[in-house]
């Protein structure tokens, strides 16, 4: 053994070629930590003092090759700002170059995901082989970073400055024929050719019919484009990429932009000090802290989910009530991961809308040739339409997704609970009622969970996993082992009523109808919280839920919240659904809907909207300041959101901002309303609340935040 560290292994093979072996000790994937750093550094002084060494093939002793760096490390080092963020890569890059300089053949053997620092490594390499089943590429601007490992430099020099500006810039994972395309990798290979195939590359190296000094060179010199062309080839990429990516919400991708065209007419060490110092430009935006944040909230929320692992029962086949959209919808997600349903309603019509719901979804996936004909077969032939009970003593779960009515829940699920094993789950799809009421309809409560799916299923992550007061863990943990089956993030909560997303969610509604009764224009409000980062703006938003849902949802606020949620004065919504303005249902909302070219719904301004809203507004009609329009949205919701910690509704900040980016589309790039309020300042956030606390209950800081305040305490350490 040359080498034996906690992370590398560097043996000798035959022929004089070594294989460089990443396996990080007690870890189930490789990364770059700084243990990991340390022992690379060790490893390569290893391999400089053994003369016997002619070549090198570095591996992984994992499924995936590097799947980066180690994003909880990221903390400490961006905490302590720009200038130092650029002085702790430096060392870094050094390691990574004193690799790149060996005078040796190196070979990547690609054998998984290779991603960020990971695939940094590669391009250090001389040459990259890449297994069938591996994935490259360099997605740290979803993390509102750029690479740093010197990826910037190396690619743009491998692929051109186009290729290399879509890699980095969208930071899309590319599968291997891509990779191959573009001349990121060398060869593309079957899984179990993969080292035959690497060490095939260093002896023609080492043979002289390969000329591996020159690949080296490449990525040592300047981009091999003179300054017009390389102005033409970022100039045509700034357009397309800027026009996908604003750089007000998400700066990575023109950092990212100006520091490659910066560094493309120096040499290797150069360009990496200009990478580093773009690369903490980068870093210290809110927006990084905000999306890195999001990243390890997703990590919090899936170790949260696989705690439940223990507890939960096998879910072998599963069975949906209620055949409409949002059944369908429900059939579908089921039946494409796997788990054969039934599908049961009263009628064939009903259940033929469910089939067609789901025959819809997979004829799109075959159109865009992400299904073949034969597995959509496959797939609808898991989705069994009854109209009765007969085959439910199989069931392991049954999802109830019938109208959003208590009484009719409550008949629909008593009738199923008498048809399904003792130990079968049963679970509501309801958005509003209560689990612990409709569970007093049932002989055996504690099977009973709500798991609120939203609308379109195929499409929105998150599911809500409500544990009414009788709700057992098993049931609640098989209901988060199917929701994760089914593709989805499970959030588990308790009972109240709107549970978390929605109760969350109505105060942000009231908030739009007090500003409509304070004068506010709501295409404003709209145009507002748009360019704050919101998918759409209230009164769109509420259009496309649909103002009856609304309406319905706000009456159970109210009656669960009155303090709070329940208003002295008609709003706007209600007095739309008042005059049967449904919204997209029936194509007349706050906005008008005619279909476009496309044949897709296109919201058009309608003067009667205003004409209606007119008699409501007791303030003066006047242009809002952008900042009061977002104080007063964004209060409303982020106060209800603590709330709903401060009542244990939901266990962890991280659990809350996931539910509200994945349920309602809060802005990603603002890291969720417990993030927001951090990034605000705890203090100033709840001075906010104070100078709008005269608006009512829902603007005034819950105690959670005054404590948090008072003891300089965050959300986030």
């Amino acid at each position: 053994m040359i080498h034996s560290g906690n992370a590398i292994t560097v043996q000798m093979l035959s022929d004089g070629i070594a294989e460089f072996r990443f396996d990080l000790q007690g870890e189930s994937v490789n990364k770059f930590n700084r243990a990991t750093v340390e022992d690379f550094a060790a490893a390569i002084a290893a391999v400089k003092g053994n003369n016997d060494i002619k070549g090198l093939i570095v591996t992984s002793g994992k499924s995936s090759f590097i799947v980066g760096a180690d994003i909880t490390e990221f903390g400490d080092n961006f905490a302590q700002g720009e200038a130092a963020i650029a002085e702790w890569l430096g060392p870094v890059n050094n390691i990574f170059s004193s690799f790149e300089d060996l005078d040796i053949p190196k070979v990547a053997a690609i054998n998984g995901i290779a991603l960020g620092g990971g695939f940094e490594l590669c391009l250090v390499c001389d040459y990259r082989v890449m297994s069938t089943a591996a994935q490259v590429g360099l997605p740290e601007v979803k993390l509102g970073i750029f690479p740093g490992f010197g990826g910037t430099v190396r690619l743009t020099r491998v692929i051109g400055i186009d290729n290399a500006v879509e890699w980095i810039a969208t930071g899309a994972q590319k599968k291997p024929e891509a990779a191959l395309k573009d001349g990121a990798v060398d060869a593309v290979v079957a899984p179990e050719k993969l080292q035959d195939a690497a060490i095939d590359l260093v002896k023609q190296a080492l043979a002289g019919k390969l000329d591996w000094k020159a690949k080296r060179q490449e990525k040592l010199d300047p981009v091999k484009l003179n300054p017009l062309e390389q102005m033409m080839a970022f100039n045509s990429s700034k357009g397309v990429i800027l026009a996908k990516a604003n750089p007000a919400q998400y700066p990575a991708p023109k950092l990212v932009l100006d520091t490659l065209q910066a560094s493309a007419s120096m040499g290797r060490d150069d360009a990496l000090k200009a990478e580093a110092q773009g690369f903490a430009k980068a870093a210290v935006t809110p927006q990084a802290g905000a999306l890195i944040g999001l990243f390890l909230s997703d990590q919090v929320v899936k170790k949260i989910s696989k705690k439940h692992e223990k507890n939960a029962h096998p879910v072998n086949m599963a069975a949906v009530l209620g055949a409409g959209i949002m059944g369908g919808g429900i059939a579908y997600q089921s039946a494409v991961k796997g788990t054969p349903i039934i599908m049961k309603d009263i009628g064939n019509p009903q259940l033929a809308l469910g089939m067609k719901e789901a025959n819809t979804l997979l004829s799109k996936q075959v159109e865009r040739k992400k299904l073949t004909p034969a597995k959509m077969g496959e797939t609808l032939a898991r989705i069994r339409p009854t109209l009765s009970y007969d085959e439910f003593k199989d069931v392991d779960i049954v999802i109830e997704a019938v109208t959003e009515n208590p009484k009719i829940k409550e008949a629909v699920l008593a009738d199923a609970e008498k048809s399904v094993r003792e130990n079968t789950i049963i679970a509501s799809n309801t958005s509003t009622i209560s689990i612990t009421r409709l569970a007093n309809a049932l002989q055996r409560p504690e099977n009973f969970v709500g798991m609120h799916f939203f609308n379109p299923v195929h499409m929105m992550p998150l599911v809500e996993v409500i544990r009414g007061a009788k709700s057992s863990d098993e049931a609640v943990a098989t209901t988060v082992a199917l929701a994760q089956k089914m593709g989805k993030t499970p959030i588990v909560v308790n009972d109240c009523p709107g549970f978390l997303v929605n109760r969350v969610l109505f105060p942000y509604f009231g908030a739009f109808d007090l500003l409509l009764k304070d004068g506010a224009d709501f295409q404003q409000i709209d145009k507002v919280m748009e360019k704050f980062g919101w998918p759409m703006g209230p009164a769109y938003l509420i259009d496309v839920v649909g103002i009856d849902t609304g309406v319905h949802g706000a009456e159970v606020m109210a009656e669960g919240f009155p303090d709070r949620m329940k208003p002295s004065y008609k709003g706007a919504i209600e007095i739309m659904y008042d005059n049967k303005r449904l919204g997209q249902k029936n194509d007349v909302g706050f906005y008008k809907y005619e279909l476009d070219k496309k044949g897709k719904k296109a919201k058009k301004v309608d003067p009667a909207s205003y004409e209606l809203i007119a008699p409501m507004v007791t303030g003066e009609k006047r242009a809002f300041d952008d900042q009061e329009i977002i104080d007063r949205m964004m209060l409303a919701l982020c106060n209800e959101t603590v709330r709903c910690l401060e009542d244990n509704i939901v266990a962890t900040p991280a659990e809350a901002d996931m539910a509200m980016i994945m349920g309602i589309g809060f802005p990603p790039f603002r890291g969720g309303p417990c993030r927001y309020i951090d990034q605000t300042g705890v203090a100033e956030y709840v001075a906010k609340c104070d100078q709008y606390a005269h608006l009512g209950k829902a603007y005034e800081a819950p105690q959670m935040l005054r404590d948090m305040a008072a003891n300089n305490k965050k959300f986030y350490g």
